[in-house]
C-alpha cells in the first residue's frame, strides 16, 4: 500500500530534476503520473520529447502508470490539454504540481525585456495556466456531486522571499506565485480544493547555473547525507497530496536538506496610529519607532 494509492497526479516541468524527482517518488507511492516537459535547456531554448519518456519508462520499468506530455505551460490552450490529459487518461485528476520554468538571470540594468517577458512567462503564467484548468476541473468536480480532495501545488522559490540580486525576473514571479497560492486557497476552500506552495532548496541544472549559489549547491565528497539532492524535497510534494494533508492550505512550506520549514506570508510587523493625518516632519521624528527599517540581513 502507497500512500497514494488511486491518486492521479499532473507534475509539469517532470523530465529533469526536481519535477523527475516528485513524478518518480508518487509514483512509487501508488499514484498515476502525468509527466509534462517540453524538454528545453535550462534557459528554456530547444524542444525534446526525451526526457517526459525517459520518466515515464522509468516509472513503467518499476511497475507503476505513468503517461508523458509535451505541451507548454506558456500556451493557455495547452494547459488544459496537460490537465486534460490525466482526465483522458486516468478518469480523473487529484493533484497539480506547477514545477516547470527556467532561467534567463542578468541584473536589472542589462536585462532586455525578452528576458524579463520569457521568465514571467513560465513561471507565473504557466503556474495560473495550468491552475486555472484545474481550478475549473475541480469546481465542476463539486458542483456535479463529485468533490475530489483536490490538490494544487505550485514552486516558490528562496529568491522571492528573500530577493537575490541577479534574478529580477524569476524573483518577482516566484513571489507572484505566492500570492496566487493563497487567492486559490481562498477561491477554492468552498470545493474541497488546497493550494500549496513549496519553497525548495535543491541542486538542479537551475541553480546550478545560478554563479554565486553553485558552489552552496554542489555535492559535498564524502558527505554521508547529500543535503542538495532534489529527492529531498519530494516527500514534501507528496504529503501534501495525501488526504492527511486536507487541512493545509494557503501555506508556504520549505525542505532544505533535513530541515522542513513553514514560513510566514507577509504580514504587519508594527503599527503607529497618532489619530489623524501625519506630517512629514512627524514621520521623521517617529519612524524609528518602527524598528529597522534597512535591508534585513538573509537567515536561512
Amino acid at each position: 500500500m502507497g500512500a497514494l494509492d488511486g491518486k492521479v497526479v499532473v507534475v509539469t516541468g517532470a523530465g529533469r530534476g526536481l519535477g523527475r524527482s516528485h513524478a518518480l517518488l508518487m509514483a512509487s507511492e501508488g499514484a498515476k503520473v502525468v509527466v509534462n516537459d517540453v524538454g528545453s535547456e535550462w534557459d528554456g531554448t530547444g524542444k525534446a520529447t526525451g526526457p517526459a519518456d525517459d520518466v515515464v519508462k522509468e516509472i513503467k520499468a518499476s511497475g507503476g502508470q505513468a503517461v508523458a506530455n509535451f505541451d507548454s505551460v506558456t500556451d493557455f490552450d495547452g494547459a488544459k490539454r496537460i490537465i486534460d490529459t490525466a482526465i483522458n487518461t486516468f478518469g480523473k485528476m487529484d493533484a497539480l504540481v506547477n514545477n516547470a520554468g527556467f532561467l534567463r538571470d542578468k541584473m536589472t540594468f542589462n536585462m532586455t525585456k525578452e528576458e524579463w517577458d520569457a521568465v514571467i512567462e513560465v513561471h507565473l503564467t504557466g503556474t495560473f495556466n495550468c491552475g486555472r484548468w484545474a481550478c475549473s476541473y475541480f469546481r465542476e468536480q463539486s458542483k456535479a456531486g463529485k468533490a475530489l480532495n483536490g490538490r494544487i501545488i505550485n514552486t516558490m522559490s528562496h529568491a522571492g522571499l528573500l530577493g537575490n540580486a541577479g534574478q529580477p525576473n524569476y524573483a518577482s514571479a516566484k513571489l507572484g506565485i505566492g500570492a496566487l497560492t493563497m487567492v486559490w486557497a481562498r477561491e477554492m476552500e468552498r470545493y474541497n480544493m488546497t493550494a500549496n506552495a513549496i519553497v525548495p532548496m535543491a541542486r538542479t541544472r537551475m541553480t546550478m547555473q545560478t554563479a554565486a549559489l553553485g558552489g552552496m549547491f554542489a555535492q559535498k565528497e564524502g558527505a554521508e547525507f547529500d543535503e542538495m539532492a532534489p529527492e529531498n524535497v519530494s516527500p514534501l510534494v507528496a504529503f501534501l497530496v495525501t488526504d492527511a494533508a486536507q487541512k493545509i492550505t494557503g501555506r508556504w512550506l520549505s525542505i532544505r536538506g533535513g530541515k522542513l520549514e513553514s514560513w510566514l506570508p507577509p504580514q504587519l510587523a508594527k503599527s503607529i496610529d497618532i489619530g489623524r493625518r501625519w506630517t512629514v516632519k512627524e514621520i521623521i521624528q517617529r519612524h524609528g519607532e518602527l524598528g529597522d527599517l534597512s535591508m534585513p540581513a538573509v537567515t536561512i
